[in-house]
């Protein structure tokens, strides 16, 4: 069994994997509880044998329990109103209008991730979140580089698809509550 210093391993890596858990989950609490789950993780996984990429593996689990907690926040989201964020309220330079857009966008694409596949979620997160090129996603997936590109490509695809679906959905939406004739 190979020791490690986790102490030391938290000090060096935990900026990327708060980093990597907070792009996809946007609330504090949930990014603490993941970040947890991480070091928890590795260290587990450093019991059963040695580790090829320490910051890779961190990474890697950072993103697939942070889509774990978008599916259980999707799985949630009728049963229970979700607790503000009040670390995510903007600054007092901040233009309200962007940050609203900025905020709906990475809503509707944390949302549209959860709808993914396991891998392609994970595949997409990698490249696109956490900045690893395709050999990187391929390495850590334990596939090809070709194969990663290829999920990613599916990915980007998927979301793109659920995307202007919602679009669609919510244009549609003020549409039809913009045309009830009240006023006209």
């Amino acid at each position: 069994m190979q020791y490690l210093d986790w102490q030391g391993i938290v000090a060096e890596y935990g900026d990327v994997v708060w980093q990597t858990a907070h792009r996809l989950l946007r609330h504090e609490a949930d990014t603490a509880d993941c970040f947890q789950e991480v070091f928890v993780g590795a260290m587990r996984m450093s019991r059963r044998g040695a580790i090829r990429s320490l910051r890779g593996l961190l990474i890697r689990l950072a993103t697939v329990r942070a889509i774990d907690r978008l599916r259980q926040r999707a799985r949630m989201q009728g049963r229970e109103s979700g607790c503000p964020d009040w670390g995510a309220l903007p600054g007092p330079d901040a233009d309200p209008s962007r940050q609203i857009q900025d905020r709906e966008l990475a809503e509707a694409l944390t949302a549209a991730l959860a709808q993914l596949p396991d891998k392609q979620a994970e595949a997409f997160s990698l490249r696109h979140l956490s900045d690893l090129s395709q050999a990187e996603v391929g390495e850590e997936l334990g596939i090809s580089a070709n194969a990663a590109g290829v999920l990613i490509h599916r990915a980007r695809m998927r979301l793109r698809e659920v995307l202007a679906d919602r679009w669609n959905e919510e244009n549609c939406d003020h549409e039809t509550r913009g045309s009830t004739g009240q006023g006209d």
